[in-house]
């Protein structure tokens, strides 16, 4: 684990927060639904045998991070769009409630704030929503951020996502980041280890071990104070730079 060093009075400029299974645990079901859902798509859409979906789904996973970047890679063709709503149009949303020590956490940290998921723009606020952590992130990097320009896709054969190393960078470079300078929380290993390979600090949020490319594990979110108290001894930055800062990541990051 890197020794703590202090630049101008903080470790850190920026806290990058993935969204599913990171903000909120596994055990809500969401994960569970989606991943039916999207077996669901593989059967009804792209006409696959019943009986080798759930295999080649989980193969898919390993061997790209996302089933949907594997099914692209693959030369499968569909709408991105149309795929998003099918898997997130029908979860169990109700399992998510309002999280006030999240809020709170988050709320008191003097950092910058961003989500950076692959998940849609529409799943991402439904979210956010229901956590009640819709105004504690400054920004958010989703599926449309990466792959969108003027509402069109940049690409129908290829997909911009994490655990891509470059589509880290994309995220760096479009809020405007110094990897140095900024923590990664994510749940995936294959996407921390992604995070240290473009120079950013990790933390694996889920368990209690660390995976490689990890700085830091923690069994739950909610550890972030015990575990990373660096994060609250940042010296606080001039008020107008805040204000200026801010406002440019808005009209840039959001989808």
């Amino acid at each position: 684990m890197d020794a703590i060093v202090s630049y101008n009075g903080a470790k850190y400029d920026c806290l990058l927060f993935d969204l599913d299974d990171t903000l909120y645990p596994l055990s809500s079901g969401v994960n569970l639904a989606c991943r039916k859902n999207i077996e669901d798509y593989m059967l009804k859409y792209l006409h696959m045998d019943e009986s080798e979906v759930p295999r080649m789904c989980l193969e898919l996973y390993r061997e790209y991070g996302t089933t949907m970047a594997g099914l692209k890679a693959l030369g499968y063709e569909f709408d991105n769009d149309e795929f998003h709503e099918f898997v997130h149009g029908n979860l169990p949303y109700e399992t998510l409630k309002p999280d006030p020590v999240l809020r709170n956490l988050l709320l008191s940290t003097p950092q910058r704030k961003i989500i950076f998921t692959n998940s849609d723009k529409g799943h991402t606020a439904r979210v956010l929503n229901k956590l009640g952590l819709g105004d504690c992130f400054e920004g958010i990097i989703c599926f449309e951020t990466l792959n969108h320009v003027d509402d069109k896709p940049i690409s129908k054969s290829h997909i911009l996502c994490k655990p891509s190393v470059e589509a880290i960078e994309a995220a760096v470079n479009i809020a405007n980041l110094d990897p140095k300078r900024t923590i990664f929380f994510d749940d995936s290993a294959r996407n921390i280890a992604s995070g240290k390979a473009a120079g950013l600090h990790t933390v694996v949020v889920g368990r209690s071990d660390l995976v490689e490319g990890a700085d830091y594990a923690l069994r739950s979110i909610h550890n972030m104070k015990e575990a990373l108290p660096e994060i609250w001894e940042a010296e606080t930055k001039d008020h107008h730079d805040q204000i200026l800062q801010s406002a440019a990541v808005e009209t840039v990051v959001r989808a």
